[in-house]
């Protein structure tokens, strides 16, 4: 079967190439075209990476305002890609924003809709199931809960638990010891506490100065930032300007693993923090108005 997968951002990144793995073991003629990241393209194949979320990841309404043509130009993008590659099913992979409109649009054309790891309607937008219920042919839910809120809903939902579960399992089998972390970045031996401050520009620039002035208040312990390498280095350095907090790249299950405690900005992380056994904080920083336009 040809299977188009659409993920936004990292965490539906990790998910979908853990799906396309899974999807091959079940079906060895599997074919895949995907919106995605590194390592869907790992596991699919680069050459069938259409577009990296680091081109397609806006947050909050004054970048989807500011992006708004962009964003306009990639839907578009997005409808032509799938219809050539005419798939027998769309697989779209949480980031409702985007995918709610592509659900919409595959289920007028008649290609068949399967939405993994739903959107959180029962938290805000709930106005998006009437949509769901009517495009999506199978929805599969990441927590127990779902099961009941999606069936008062009139939709049958799949819950075979939750894949971040699975993935920090097996990462978690591979960790160094905290000591080897320590010494290949040039920690001291002081407890360390992790910053997550987010996967994108915006996330960066809200929350990591926040977390540059709390270290300043805690010179017994070391703080380190866990970045990202779709983000340059220079970002998190000019947002925790002043601060000795240190910086590693693409190792956050290491970084959380050696640490005593964590602040996080709001997010898939909070979870994959919690799950690691961390103390954690969890912040989250925004306009104003941002706020007070969520429904």
């Amino acid at each position: 079967m040809n299977y188009y997968l659409i993920a936004g951002e990292p965490s539906g990144d990790l998910h979908g190439a853990n799906l396309m793995r899974g999807l091959r073991a079940a079906d060895p003629e599997a074919r895949f075209r995907f919106w995605g990241g590194d390592r869907m393209a790992a596991e699919g194949g680069a050459d069938n990476l259409a577009k990296h979320y680091r081109e397609t990841s806006f947050f909050g309404i004054v970048q989807v305002l500011r992006n708004l043509r962009t964003i306009r130009r990639q839907m578009r993008e997005c409808r032509d890609d799938v219809a050539r590659f005419a798939p027998d099913a769309l697989i779209l992979i949480d980031y409702p924003g985007f995918n709610m409109q592509m659900a919409e649009w595959a289920h007028a054309q008649g290609i068949r809709v399967f939405y993994y790891i739903a959107p959180k309607v029962w938290a805000w937008r709930e106005y998006r199931v009437k949509a769901m219920r009517r495009c999506i042919d199978r929805l599969f839910v990441i927590f127990p809960f779902e099961r009941g809120y999606f069936r008062g809903k009139g939709i049958e939902p799949v819950f075979e638990g939750n894949p971040l579960v699975d993935a920090i399992a097996a990462r978690c089998a591979a960790l160094p010891p905290a000591e080897e972390f320590r010494r290949r970045h040039g920690l001291d031996d002081r407890p360390i506490v992790a910053l997550l401050a987010g996967s994108r520009r915006g996330e960066i620039r809200d929350n990591l100065p926040l977390m540059a002035a709390l270290s300043k208040r805690f010179p017994d312990r070391q703080f380190v930032v866990a970045g990202v390498s779709w983000l340059d280095r220079a970002l998190y350095e000019h947002y925790a300007a002043g601060s000795d907090i240190r910086y590693v790249c693409d190792e956050t299950y290491e970084t959380l693993r050696a640490a005593e405690a964590a602040v996080v900005t709001s997010g898939t992380a909070t979870l994959e923090t919690a799950l690691l056994g961390i103390p954690e904080v969890v912040v989250y920083r925004t306009l104003w108005f941002q706020v007070k336009l969520q429904p």
